[in-house]
C-alpha cells in the first residue's frame, strides 16, 4: 500500500477554487474519510488524487513518487463513483472480472474464479452473477461497482459515497465489510461521504473541507472532543452540537460569541430553567428537544424519563467549548 501526500494542492473552475491550499498526509494503510457539505471540494480531492483532474498548483505524491503527468492508471489507484460506472453489455461476473484481466496484471484465471467469487459472496451478488449489468437494480450496480474495485490490489483506494445509493441494512453491513477488508489488507483508503455514522465507524482519521480548505485533520474521535472551530464541531456528532449565546449560562471567558454543547456535555438538576418540548424516546437513549431564553437545546436522559412535554428542567454546562466572533476555538 501507500503514503499518499497532498503539498499546497490548489484545483480552480473558472473563479472558484474548488480546492485551496490543500496540505495533507493519508497515512499507510490508513482509513481517511472527507467531510464536508456539497461544494466543500471532497470529490475533487478525490479526482485530483486519482489522476483525472490535474491540480493548478501544489504536489501531489503516492509512496513517495510525484503523481505529476501521470494518468489514473499509471497511479494503481482504484475509485469507486458515487454513480455506479459498469459495463452495460457485460455480465456481473465480467464487470468483477475486468480488472484482473489487465495485461499489466496477469492474473491467473483459477485467481481470478477465486477473488470474484469472495467478493461477489461478501457484497451478496453470487446469484447475479451471469445477469446483465442492465438487469439489475441501482443498489445492485452500486454493489458491483465496489466489487470491481475490491478485486484488485491497487496502492490507493479512491472511494466517493460508495453506499448512499443502498438501503440502511446493507448499507450498515457494507460499513463493516470495508473496515474489515481495509484493516486485514492494510490498504490505504480515502473515502468521501456525507454520513457522520460512517466516518465516526470506519475512518482512522478525518479530513474537514470547507469551501475547498481543510478545517482539521485528526481521528474522529479528537475532532469530536477537540474541534477547532464551530464548523468542525458540527461536522460529527449525532444529534448535532448545540450553539448557544456566551452569556447564556454565565461565565464565559473574554472574547467568547457562542458556546458550543454537545447533548452529554448538558446536565441536568441546577442551573437556567428550561421548557421541555420535546421527548424523543429511541431505545437506548431518550432526547429532551428544550428551550431555555428563547434558545432551542437538544439533549439526552435517561432512557427510562418520566419527563413530558410542558415540564421545567434545570440545566447546566459541562466541559463547553467556547468560540469567537468567527467561530474560531476559544476554549
Amino acid at each position: 500500500m501507500a503514503e499518499v501526500c497532498l503539498t499546497g494542492v490548489t484545483k480552480r473552475f473558472g473563479k472558484n477554487a474548488a480546492v485551496d491550499d490543500v496540505t495533507m498526509t493519508i497515512p499507510d494503510g490508513s482509513f481517511v474519510v472527507l467531510l464536508g457539505p456539497t461544494g466543500a471540494g471532497k470529490t475533487t480531492t478525490l479526482r485530483l488524487v486519482s489522476g483525472l483532474d490535474q491540480p493548478d498548483r501544489g504536489r501531489i505524491t503516492i509512496d513517495g513518487h510525484d503523481m505529476a503527468g501521470l494518468t489514473p492508471a499509471q497511479r494503481d489507484v482504484a475509485m469507486v463513483f458515487q454513480q455506479y460506472s459498469l459495463y452495460p453489455h457485460m455480465t456481473v461476473r465480467q464487470n468483477l472480472e475486468f480488472p484482473l484481466k489487465s495485461p499489466m496484471l496477469r492474473t491467473p484465471q483459477s485467481e481470478i474464479d477465486r477473488k470474484v467469487g469472495e467478493i461477489a459472496e461478501m457484497l451478496q451478488i453470487s446469484s447475479k452473477l451471469d445477469n446483465k449489468a442492465t438487469a439489475l437494480s441501482g443498489g445492485e450496480m452500486q454493489r458491483v461497482s465496489i466489487g470491481r474495485a475490491l478485486v484488485r490490489n491497487p496502492s490507493v483506494y479512491l472511494m466517493d459515497e460508495p453506499l448512499s445509493s443502498l438501503d440502511a441494512k446493507l448499507r450498515a453491513d457494507l460499513r463493516l465489510e470495508l473496515k474489515s477488508i481495509q484493516a486485514e489488507s492494510g490498504a490505504t483508503l480515502l473515502y468521501v461521504t456525507h454520513d457522520q455514522i460512517e466516518a465516526m465507524t470506519m475512518a482512522t482519521h478525518v479530513g474537514v473541507l470547507d469551501k475547498g480548505r481543510l478545517v482539521q485533520f485528526g481521528s474522529p474521535r479528537e475532532i469530536y472532543e477537540n474541534p477547532v472551530s464551530i464548523y468542525a464541531a458540527s461536522r460529527l456528532g449525532q444529534p448535532r452540537i448545540n450553539v448557544l449565546p456566551a452569556d447564556i449560562f454565565g461565565g464565559a471567558p473574554s472574547g467568547a460569541a457562542s458556546i458550543g454543547l454537545r447533548p452529554e456535555q448538558i446536565e441536568q438538576g441546577e442551573g437556567e430553567e428550561s421548557l421541555v418540548q420535546r421527548v424523543e424516546h429511541l431505545g437506548d437513549q431518550t432526547r429532551l428537544h428544550l428551550t431555555c431564553k428563547s434558545h432551542d437545546i437538544v439533549t439526552v436522559t435517561d432512557p427510562h424519563t418520566e419527563l413530558k412535554q410542558g415540564d421545567i428542567v434545570r440545566i447546566r454546562p459541562k466541559n463547553p467549548f467556547y468560540f469567537d466572533a468567527n467561530g474560531a476555538r476559544l476554549a
